[in-house]
């Protein structure tokens, strides 16, 4: 990340293009007959493409004509000769349009499936076609001879399981057995039924969640937000305490996003631009808790764009669930049974990972609000946590099978 970030697809010519990857390096060794070049972040890349590192690599010794070797313990990935970063990233970008990208909707959210003839098939979760490769392809060979694993927890099987497109489970040709299932959201249902057990049944339904809307309630509530935000600017990691709060870049942004409820993404990364805090964590705090109303899980797609740039480390996910905590737990009580929905909708735009929400969601803390109400937040979690488990143990079947 420290090297630079590209878009997937670098003819798309947008900051807030949601597809991103690290910025190809290279490092020439050796001399003689004995030069090489090493590509020191290849995994990196290849993660960002859901594809093994392997396959890029062998792609560039194919279309140089050059040895490739691979120390995947070591994570060293060879080229023979000595090539400049500026070639290798335009063949990378040949290899993302033959292998990575769909050919209906040119998304690279795409599984490799081998099918039972010796196909390779790239299997599309945003819009469901399945395009096959060129198999005339010298690296297809290599495919075929090294199959993509499924991986346990791979987000992608997940998404498709819950969005309905077609799963790398039916690789053999079964994915359409399903077809003519049911059309709404499984995930959504089961999110649904369990809400409502959970309203029904579980401890957190027998208190009292109703809202008090009285002039006084909402003018306390108010003041109980503004403190919080507030706070925010006083407990900036490495920034000592200057007593100007009010003033403070996360205060400023806070008001402002506050003041102008219309503005769009593009608007509200320029004022955090503005005013020097796009990288810092807190910023994604503030936005979370001040950006949204009542309609949360629908608006969440709408500001994607502005959460994925800038959303980049596990301690901005975490600063971001500690914004929703304070949006749900403070601001908008009545919205708490609705955090399994708000949970899946940001875990479905790739800014929350799996391990991180599961950390926090096991975890009770005093970081962003008080105890009790983070232990509300965490239980009206509860479904979407066991959604997560439940998808986990369903891939490791798949896997033993």
């Amino acid at each position: 990340m420290a090297a630079g970030v590209v878009n997937i697809r670098r003819d798309v010519d947008d900051k807030f293009y949601r597809y991103r990857m690290p910025l190809l390096l290279t490092k020439i060794e050796g001399k003689g007959n004995g030069i090489k070049t090493v590509i020191p972040n290849m995994s990196d890349v290849a993660r960002a493409l859901s594809r093994p590192p392997t396959y890029p690599t062998k792609f560039f010794g194919c279309e140089l004509g050059a040895q490739t070797s691979f120390d995947e313990k070591n994570d060293r990935y060879i080229v023979n000769g000595a090539h400049d970063a500026a070639k290798l990233r335009e063949l990378l970008d040949g290899f993302i349009e033959k292998f990575v990208l769909c050919k209906a909707c040119k998304n690279p959210e795409t599984d490799l499936i081998i099918t039972k003839n010796d196909d390779i098939i790239r299997d599309c979760k945003a819009c469901g076609e399945r395009t096959g490769v060129d198999m005339r392809h010298k690296l297809t060979t290599f495919i075929l001879k090294n199959p993509p694993k499924n991986p346990k927890k791979s987000k992608s099987a997940k998404k498709a399981s819950a969005d309905g497109s077609p799963s790398p489970k039916g690789e053999n040709g079964d994915a359409e057995a399903d077809a003519g299932g049911e059309s709404d959201d499984e995930l959504t249902k089961r999110i649904k039924a369990e809400a409502a057990e959970l309203n029904a049944d579980a401890a957190i339904a027998k208190e009292d969640w109703s809202a008090d809307t009285s002039p006084e309630a909402v003018k306390a509530r108010m003041k109980t937000v503004e403190a919080s935000l507030a706070s925010v600017s006083l407990v900036a990691p490495g920034e000592e305490d200057s007593g100007e709060d009010e003033d403070s870049p996360y205060s400023q942004l806070g008001r402002w996003i506050n003041e102008n409820r219309d503005i769009g993404a593009v608007e509200i990364y320029k004022k955090a631009e503005e005013l020097g805090i796009t990288k810092k964590h807190n910023t994604v705090q503030v936005i979370a808790q001040t950006l949204f109303t009542e309609n949360i899980v629908s608006e969440i797609e709408k500001y994607a764009p502005l959460f994925v740039k800038l959303v980049t480390s596990e301690k901005h996910q975490k600063a971001l669930l500690g914004g929703i905590e304070r949006f749900v737990g403070v601001i908008h009580p009545s919205l708490v049974p609705a955090v399994p929905k708000i949970l899946m909708a940001f875990y479905q735009i790739d800014v929350l990972e799996e391990e991180v929400v599961k950390q926090w969601g096991t975890h009770v803390s005093k970081k962003y609000v008080d105890r009790e109400t983070s232990k509300k937040v965490r239980k009206a979690s509860e479904p979407f946590l066991k959604w997560l488990d439940e998808a986990d143990d369903s891939d490791s079947e798949d896997d033993e099978e």
